[in-house]
């Protein structure tokens, strides 16, 4: 089974995250088959970075969203228009 995930990258205390495609029996941070963007929670502004066409690349392949990448979707909607 293919997830789309949060791999932690950054320094203790520090946290950024990368928003990757990976193997579900894979290492949270361990190899991954694409990344798709960054999501940084300190950032006010900005903090979210997604490749929203890759996304629905490997949704359409059968990949299973993570749950905190779900939250995350709902609550970064894409932009209209």
């Amino acid at each position: 089974m293919v997830k789309i995930r949060l791999a932690r990258t950054g320094t203790n205390k520090v946290a950024t995250y990368r928003i990757v495609v990976t193997d579900h029996r894979a290492k949270r941070d361990g190899r991954h088959i694409e990344s798709l963007g960054t999501y940084d929670p300190r950032a006010k502004q900005g903090g979210f970075v997604l490749k929203r066409d890759r996304l629905k690349h490997w949704q359409g392949f059968g990949a299973q969203l993570s749950e905190e990448m779900t939250q995350l979707l709902k609550r970064n909607p894409a932009p209209q228009g």
